[in-house]
């Protein structure tokens, strides 16, 4: 993770990086152009759901010179529907023939086997984000991961071999994290850093939402064509609404506390959740951090309930609040007074995600950044394991001694998989 602490210090160089590209971003989202010629490069997409689409969609919007020439996906007739879209939204930078519509669970295999492909998206359900992530790299191409890196303490493993992999090979590795390229951000934990708030004493973290979707099991689907389609209530695919959702909070939680904690204790259940779906509505986590500070976390997903996205740093000398999507950030001081304020775009940032990967690969300066945002994922799924086991939790457990691997040993898309249980605590163990 990125060298943050409670006290004043230099900022890290990748945060530099990072701000000097939130520049850039605006820059660019406004119309102004490099007048040189871009190096060409072409790219691919595994996964052509709604995310797959939206990324997509923003790296060829916000980058010059760039060509998509394949997808994959479980069914051909999305990477078919995509292709559509996007050659009328993008003319010119669509060239996907329909041999190179790849379908299937091994669909990302021929996508990594062509030469044609220089860049990979990878917007898969997150359980098989780690696998994916490592082949492409020993594929040789470069990479976009969505969040969250993975699910599970066997992927975080997978992800660091792949983070190390690809600085050693040269090909970048940018993940969806796009809350680090928003500049709203960037200038709070700038401002954090610089003494604004004084030392950070601890944080609050929310992402309180409504209900999320649920598509019922179709007439003569196996258990896996099921799961993979009702992918978000499954464990083993989303890692529940910590891990897939409200990671962005908690990463943004690791860069002000300079790194992930040291354990977790947390809560929580299910109201509202349809009975076949292994999720939890709502979670609840203490996570306790270095030099005692404390982040008190808390997610859920429950129709009607309030909705609060936010985070709160609390400091000797003020508080920051740093909103998500556009609401922007500020700081007061212990009196109440506004000191600094910096308002912020999310689409802005979802562009610039992909043009600082881009940039960077034309650089021969590639991004490797796998790592703080696996860091972020298993801080997630430490929350989550806490609260399923009921037990407090250590992060030197989770990430050197666990166990645990939720990935299917064995799948097939006509296969079976284990009836789904929703987690007790006290009942499930620690693994």
């Amino acid at each position: 993770m990125s060298d943050v602490s409670d006290r004043p210090a230099r900022p890290h160089r990748r945060d530099l990086l990072r701000s000097t590209a939130a520049a850039a971003a605006v820059t660019m989202v406004h119309g102004a152009a490099s007048a040189a010629e871009p190096r060409p490069l072409r790219l691919a997409v595994v996964g052509c759901g709604g995310r797959g689409s939206g990324a997509i969609n923003d790296s060829l919007t916000i980058n010059e010179g760039v060509t998509l020439v394949a997808l994959a996906d479980l069914y051909e007739d999305r990477c078919a529907k995509l292709r559509k879209s996007l050659s009328e939204a993008h003319p010119g930078k669509v060239d996907v023939p329909d041999a190179a519509l790849f379908s299937g669970l091994d669909g990302y295999k021929r996508v990594l086997d062509s030469a044609n492909v220089d860049v990979v998206l990878m917007t898969t359900s997150p359980g098989f984000r780690p696998r994916l992530v490592r082949a492409a790299v020993e594929a040789g191409k470069h990479v976009f991961a969505e969040k969250p890196a993975c699910v599970d303490a066997a992927g975080y493993r997978i992800c660091l071999d792949a983070h190390d992999l690809a600085v050693q090979r040269g090909t970048a590795i940018v993940t969806g994290t796009q809350y680090r390229r928003q500049v709203n951000y960037i200038g709070a934990i700038e401002q954090i850093r610089a003494g604004a708030i004084g030392d950070v004493i601890g944080a609050t973290a929310r992402y309180c939402a409504g209900g999320i979707w649920y598509r019922p099991r179709q007439e003569g689907m196996s258990d896996a064509e099921y799961q993979l389609n009702n992918w978000m209530h499954f464990i083993w695919l989303s890692g529940d609404q910590i891990v897939e959702q409200a990671v962005h909070n908690i990463d943004a939680m690791n860069w002000v506390m300079g790194g992930p904690p040291v354990a977790a204790f947390g809560q929580g259940g299910r109201f509202t959740r349809p009975a076949d779906s292994e999720m939890w509505d709502n979670v609840s986590v203490d996570y306790e951090y270095s030099d005692n500070r404390r982040v008190s976390f808390m997610c859920r997903q429950i129709p009607g309930a309030a909705a609060d996205v936010s985070n709160i740093v609390f400091g000797t000398k003020g508080i920051c609040r740093i909103g998500a999507s556009n609401a922007g950030s500020s700081i007061v001081d212990r009196s109440g007074k506004t000191v600094w304020e910096m308002a912020g775009s999310i689409s802005d940032a979802y562009k610039q995600e992909h043009k600082a990967l881009v940039d960077s690969i034309r650089a021969g300066k590639p991004i490797v950044e796998l790592r703080e945002t696996a860091d972020s994922s298993l801080t997630a799924v430490l929350g989550r394991v806490a609260a399923y086991t009921g037990q407090r939790v250590t992060w030197d457990f989770l990430a050197n001694k666990s166990e645990l691997d939720l990935f299917p040993k064995e799948l097939s898309w006509g296969g079976s998989l284990p009836t789904p249980q929703a987690a007790i605590p006290g009942k499930t163990k620690l693994v």
